[in-house]
């Protein structure tokens, strides 16, 4: 028995029926009984796992992108930025909802199916929004497409794991994930380079084709049928969150990445002294933190490996809120405010594996669980940036937005050692 990356599980020795297979012949359940049998995981074509990826990337550019256009938007539409912020909110929010649900009721379906379902739902929701004549719409857009998002993400993950050999799966996995990666390095800030030329709906419509580029490559590339993994119902995958340790570890990811994002979400409003408002001098700023996060992230989870996640977690949240405090000092002129992106970028996304690392030591039979409980809570965290910068700009102006989020990191420094104290104690 093996577990797979969204928390369900698969034998691969034997069948529905209860006779014997050959390990790594396919099963199929009720939904599959009059389909022929899926292809060997020999014969799933060459760049499978990458398109899953590309498709991956063009998901997480919607989602990071909308942080770099909010001026532009709520210019165009007569929201203020705040307003506008909200987008964010209702985007992650909707994925951190919906994900797991829509996984649960999807799990019986062929997988290449519920991804072109699921890509295609989020080309819909861009598209619509792009053309959105009112900010309302642009919110019920957002939605739609954020529904095909929270779908897509796991089935990818979980199907990718299915069309390799066991022995390349973490692999596998990890080159969906790297599409967040890519779309915070690359795809944020070329569209918000495009929204600053042509407008934010440029940018939308430059998310759309990248969707429509990742729908053909899904249809071409991934096959027809894949292993699935036996389908596991919602009360099952939430079981973990019974846990006290869990919940306590869950607890800092949630707000340690609301302090991460804050910033980022408003990322144009707080360095808009130092950019004057240019959309190529913010692009350059989210791609310089998109390539020294993902360096940050990479160095900390081997880091996690030799020390443990505890202290290199403590680690980045002392060092990040060190220089969130920094950060009024720096937004003034643009030197220093690309200096400073590089000071913070280092520790921003540092405790995303070591996160990830601390709950997979907690009940390593459940790791893939865990994992995905961490996602949904890291959407969660994008969604309370949106909304407690609304808040903390209405109180006190775009230049507190560090300062709340140094507040912030300090509370989830608190919450990491409290996890850690739990964690030697039995699951409560």
């Amino acid at each position: 028995m093996r577990t797979t990356y969204d928390g369900t599980t698969m034998d691969s020795d034997l069948h529905p029926s209860g006779r014997r297979t050959a390990p790594g012949t396919p099963t199929h359940g009720p939904a599959d009984k009059d389909e022929p049998p899926p292809a060997p995981h020999a014969s799933a074509p060459r760049g499978s796992v990458f398109v899953l990826g590309f498709a991956t990337f063009a998901i997480g550019t919607d989602e990071f992108v909308l942080a770099g256009v909010l001026p532009e938007m709520g210019r165009d539409l007569g929201v203020s930025v705040t307003t506008a912020g909200q987008v964010v909110t209702v985007f992650a929010l909707t994925c951190a909802v919906l994900a797991p649900v829509l996984a649960t009721a999807t799990a019986r379906r062929a997988r290449r199916a519920v991804l072109l379902l699921a890509v295609a739902v989020h080309l819909l929701g861009n598209v619509a929004t792009a053309l959105a004549p009112t900010f309302a719409t642009v919110l019920a857009a957002q939605m739609v497409a954020a529904a095909g998002a929270g779908l897509f993400v796991p089935t990818a993950a979980v199907t990718a794991a299915a069309l390799v050999t066991p022995e390349r799966r973490g692999r596998a996995i990890a080159a969906v994930t790297t599409g967040f990666t890519a779309a915070t390095a690359l795809g944020a800030p070329i569209g918000t380079a495009l929204g600053g030329w042509l407008g934010w709906r440029s940018t939308m419509w430059f998310v759309a084709a990248l969707s429509v580029l990742g729908l053909i490559g899904v249809r071409l590339l991934v096959p027809a049928r894949v292993a699935a993994p036996a389908p596991e119902g919602l009360r099952a995958r939430l079981a973990p969150l019974r846990d006290r340790r869990v919940l306590a570890v869950l607890a800092t990811t949630l707000v340690g990445f609301t302090a991460i994002y804050l910033p980022y979400t408003y990322i144009a409003v707080v360095f808009e002294p130092a950019t004057g408002g240019s959309g190529d001098r913010l692009a350059v700023l989210m791609f310089t933190l998109g390539v020294v996060g993902t360096l940050g992230n990479i160095a900390a989870g081997r880091l996690a490996d030799r020390f443990g996640g505890r202290a290199v977690v403590a680690l980045a949240l002392l060092w990040m809120t060190g220089a969130l405090l920094l950060f009024p000092l720096t937004t003034g002129a643009y030197t220093s405010a690309l200096l400073m992106i590089v000071v913070y970028g280092v520790a921003a996304f540092a405790i995303t594996s070591p996160q990830q690392h601390r709950l997979i030591t907690l009940d390593p039979a459940s790791a893939s669980v865990l994992v995905s409980l961490n996602a949904a809570i890291l959407y969660l965290a994008i969604a309370m940036s949106g909304a407690v910068g609304a808040v903390g700009i209405g109180w006190a102006g775009a230049r507190a937005l560090p300062l709340i989020a140094a507040g912030l990191a300090v509370a989830a420094l608190l919450l990491s050692e409290w996890g850690h104290r739990m964690s030697r104690s039995p699951a409560a």
